[in-house]
């Protein structure tokens, strides 16, 4: 799971990059960021719903 995750940051990053390179293509920068956000967020709520409740 954490590979997919890691691989599509590299990807969303990639496609931030690009779009901020080519003038034309700001609106790649732009999907690749809230690509790359979105993705960071399921990955962390993904983490934190398979540690599960902590207790006696």
């Amino acid at each position: 799971m954490w590979t997919v995750l890691v691989i599509l940051l590299i990807v969303w990053a990639i496609l931030a990059v690009v779009g901020f390179a080519i003038e034309g293509l700001l609106w790649l920068a732009i999907i690749g960021i809230i690509l790359f956000v979105g993705t960071v967020i399921f990955g962390l709520l993904r983490n934190r719903s398979r540690k599960g409740p902590s207790g006696p």
